[in-house]
């Protein structure tokens, strides 16, 4: 009787138990989909995204304050993970896989490129695609490539990619150019000889005819603009 009794006392006790809650899938999923709707805006293309599923029988403790951030260094498009961490005092953080595609336009090369050529319009061609599964740095409009110079040669139908492309040299070390000097009311041009060589928008130091170096900014037709 004592030995029924006391299987007895151990049912009840195992019943009257709660069961281990574990963190519901649902919220965690709805955390990243919100992070990823804000991370995709202004996102060339047509963007869409699966998330991978967090395990139903997972032994996390469930939180109400979820945080989803990005590993260090990561690029949120193609296959790669997010990070959900519970903010709250008994936190945890789990990493959840994402595939995140991007089809829409970009520039290949029309015909073989060579180095240190001038990207012309009539070099580019579009095509549509996955960018997400293309390099890094892949050129979408034209205007990120026409009048650049390219550092290396470029095959035929091959993308594009901003990191070979470099602004073109408007002013050349040795050159004579004229130096704008502006102000407010007030606009003064020197005649001066280059320091270096510069691309439009970069800084170019000039000697003028005077003797003094100053720096400013070069323009096409070798023109370089001091700002007062």
């Amino acid at each position: 009787m004592r030995t029924l009794a006391c299987i007895a006392v151990a049912f009840a006790f195992l019943f009257s138990a709660p069961l281990q809650a574990k963190q519901d899938p649902i919220p965690v999923k709805k955390a990243i989909e919100d992070y990823l709707r804000i991370q995709i805006k202004g996102l060339p293309g047509q963007v869409s995204f699966t998330i991978g599923g967090l395990d139903p029988n997972n032994n996390l403790v469930p939180c109400a304050t979820l945080e989803v951030s990005q590993p260090p260094g990561s690029r949120l498009w193609g296959r790669t993970t997010v990070s959900v961490r519970c903010t709250q005092e008994s936190g945890w953080s789990v990493f959840v896989p994402i595939h995140l595609r991007i089809v829409g336009d970009y520039l290949v090369t029309a015909r073989p490129l060579s180095q240190g050529q001038v990207v012309t319009e009539s070099d580019l061609s579009r095509q549509t695609g996955d960018l997400a599964d293309l390099p890094a740095g892949i050129i979408t409009e034209p205007s990120q490539a026409m009048g650049r110079t390219l550092t290396q040669s470029v095959p035929a139908g091959k993308p594009l990619r901003g990191d070979i492309l470099r602004h073109a040299i408007v002013v050349l070390q040795g050159q004579s150019v004229k130096v704008i000097s502006k102000g407010a009311g007030f606009q003064v041009a020197n005649e001066g000889r280059a320091l270096n060589n510069a691309a439009d928008g970069q800084v170019a130091q000039v000697r003028l005819s005077n003797g003094q170096v100053v720096s400013g900014i070069a323009r096409p037709g070798g023109q370089v603009e001091v700002n007062f």
